[in-house]
């Protein structure tokens, strides 16, 4: 029998699957070790393999903010940027939009660049647009280049000259001359090779940039684990939602700096409803995305490191990555996120968090400070089944907030709820209403470790009448990295190129190489797709690709107005082709029926406003609750824990996941 593992790791807590061949799932769930996260990973495994031998397993899948802490904490390695002559100073001057409270700032200044504006580079070249050579390389000045940064000890070198998209060859001859002398180079032709000159330039510098930690981390986990008998090979998520090898991960490790939050969405999508708001709420952030038709959103270009608007990144104040990634929207708030007063005395909860350490109060670990954990706990939502909690300890930080209030500590501790689900609500918000889709046709569907507790809520604030809880869902995003297809995207900016088909042939081919597939191998899928604008315009929509012309400029339209909101027609011309090749990964086996995880069914004392306050609620397992469960009743999952509030009813389906729907107010969609 063969065995595969997800890996997640997240913010507080690193979370395992292992699934068999048979069905059966093994799940962990252990703190986070930010000092070292391979030493929570192994600790985790360990605990999903119990006894079994670690030779059986076959495969390993692993979702990583590593690249993303890197970037936001500003903690890779140093780059050098070689560019065309009279462009080096892009990157420095960058560009960045005045948000929120920047706006009134008499003394904003802007984020540092990527790159130091001394560790920028030029080298005499030039190409057009078109791909012709227009001024040759100068392979003088790409060697004085290549002397200067080997001087000042860099070691990664990102280059994006003028139009590569359109012809790399000069990319490749300054590429072959830097790596002469310099360990990590990294080619926009090889990274990304899209038109828009500035987002392919930051595009390649974070791959340079993240690239190295990247492989030397993929490297010693293999490592750590073969030291506990684990030889199989490892693979990683990608923001778009595919998984790749560790070795390509290495490569373009800009493309996993959205791994973790994409394998949750997968999860989401896997529950059988067409349309679903995915709802990942865990100790730190919490995510959300729409999945229509059973596929995610995708967006081709995002920010690492802006500002946000009530959930989502504002444009312009990060970096820019110009590779696909799953449309998600973030806020900060999880079950450690701090509830705190401001200096006026209002409430607030996030975004800090307490994180793994020292975690909520309730912990017992040295935190003190009231969290979202703590106040779910004083309100009886949350018991000690799989991780000791301390009521006393939350107790005591709850007072912290219900002093000053003058509120009793019930009512401070069902604030902090009701806060921090409104900010989550915010989320939802930003990828549904804000951009014209009406969310009360969906189904939410919630996982994380905290999630299940504040869907119901969120879910009121918009209407929405179905809630899906998928089993295991404390451990989803882990569990949906084990759905996902290993498979990878490939894009070329041609506008208006005159042989469409040899370009998705190259393109195919490329990809299969990077998969080590051939596209002729049984179940190996090509997916092509095309960029379109309205002549004149500058920006572009990415839809399916059909040789007809007209079906093309009909997918075009109605993909306009979904988008704006408007009716519009006229000339179009074509930018990029893009290509994702996929090849299955092991099918998933039919659920298991399973057995109780934990105790019978019960009672105890939780807070509910619309039943007076505190009241005796039953607490069921997914094994003792059988169907119709009406609110205000609790729900215990092994990993999480479920919250009917009044007015809901819960239902145990065939495939074991929790449906809540709402009645008396709403139709169900």
């Amino acid at each position: 029998m063969g065995y595969t593992i997800g890996v997640d790791v997240g913010g507080t807590f690193t979370d395992v699957v292992l699934r068999g061949t048979s069905g059966a799932i093994s799940v962990a769930k252990c703190l986070s070790t930010h000092y070292d996260p391979i030493a929570g990973i192994v600790t985790g495994v360990t605990r999903a393999l119990g006894d079994l031998d670690p030779a059986q397993v076959t495969r390993v899948v692993h979702a990583t903010t590593l690249a993303t802490n890197a970037v936001l904490e500003r903690k890779g390695v140093r780059v050098a940027y070689v560019t065309t002559q009279g462009f080096r100073a892009a990157i420095p001057l960058g560009r960045y939009a005045r948000v929120e409270e920047d706006r009134y700032d008499l003394r904003f200044s802007p984020p540092a660049p990527p790159v130091a504006p001394g560790d920028c580079f030029e080298v005499v070249e030039r190409v057009s647009a078109g791909g012709a050579v227009l001024t040759p390389l100068d392979l003088a000045s790409v060697r004085h280049a290549a002397r200067e940064i080997a001087r000042r000890g860099i070691e990664s070198a990102a280059v994006c000259l003028l139009h590569s998209y359109a012809n790399p060859a000069h990319e490749q001859q300054v590429a072959a001359i830097l790596r002469e002398s310099i360990p990590n180079v990294v080619t926009s032709a090889e990274v990304w090779p899209e038109i828009r000159e500035y987002e392919r330039a930051t595009t390649t510098i974070m791959s340079a940039y993240i690239g190295p930690l990247m492989g030397s981390y993929l490297s010693r986990l293999r490592d750590r684990l073969a030291e506990i008998g684990i030889a199989a090979p490892i693979h990683v998520m990608e923001s778009s939602g595919g998984v790749i090898s560790a070795e390509l991960a290495a490569r373009r490790a800009v493309a996993t700096i959205e791994s973790g939050p994409a394998a949750g969405v997968l999860a989401a999508a896997g529950t059988g409803f067409a349309n679903v708001i995915s709802f990942d709420m865990g100790g730190t952030t919490a995510k959300t995305c729409v999945v229509r038709g059973g596929r995610p959103e995708i967006t081709h270009e995002f920010h690492v490191g802006g500002k946000g608007s009530f959930g989502g990144r504002r444009a312009g104040t990060g970096v820019p990555i110009k590779t696909p990634a799953i449309d998600l929207a973030e806020v900060g708030a999880g079950g450690g996120s701090v509830a705190w007063l401001d200096p006026a005395g209002a409430l607030r909860v996030g975004p800090h968090s307490a994180g793994s350490s020292p975690g909520p109060a309730c912990y017992g670990l040295g935190g003190s400070e009231p969290t979202v954990t703590d106040a779910n706990l004083v309100l009886g939502y949350l018991c000690s089944a799989s991780f000791p909690l301390s009521p006393a300890l939350a107790d005591k930080a709850l007072d912290r907030l219900a002093g000053p209030l003058g509120v009793s500590r019930e009512e401070a501790a069902y604030a902090v709820h009701e806060i921090v689900s409104a900010s989550m609500a915010s989320a939802v918000h930003v990828v549904t209403v804000q951009r014209g889709i009406d969310p009360r046709g969906f189904a939410l569907v919630a996982f994380g470790g905290a999630g299940p507790m504040h869907a119901a809520r969120v879910a009121e604030r918009f209407g929405i009448a179905t809630v899906v809880v998928p089993p295991h869902c404390g451990v989803a995003s882990a569990a949906g990295l084990l759905s996902g297809a290993l498979s990878t995207d490939r894009v070329l900016s041609r506008p208006n190129a005159p042989d469409p088909e040899a370009i998705f042939t190259t393109l195919a081919s490329e990809a299969a190489t990077d998969l080590g597939v051939s596209l002729s191998d049984p179940g190996v899928r090509v997916l092509r797709s095309v960029d379109i604008r309205f002549k004149g315009q500058s920006h572009d929509l990415t839809v399916d690709w059909t040789p007809s012309r007209e079906t093309l400029e009909s997918r075009f339209f109605e993909r306009y107005a979904e988008v704006y909101g408007i009716t519009q027609q006229g000339e179009i011309e074509l930018v990029s082709y893009r290509v994702r090749v996929t090849t299955p990964a092991d099918p998933p086996p039919p659920p298991s029926a399973g057995t109780a995880q934990r105790g019978t069914a019960g009672a105890r004392r939780a807070y509910f406003p619309e039943a007076g306050g505190y009241t005796e609620v039953p607490v069921h397992t997914r094994d003792t609750m059988g169907t119709g469960l009406h609110g205000p009743a609790i729900v215990e999952d092994a990993e999480s824990t479920i919250v009917v509030p009044p007015g809901w009813t819960a239902t145990l389906t065939g495939t074991r996941a929790v449906h809540l729907v709402r009645s008396g107010r709403w139709p169900t969609p």
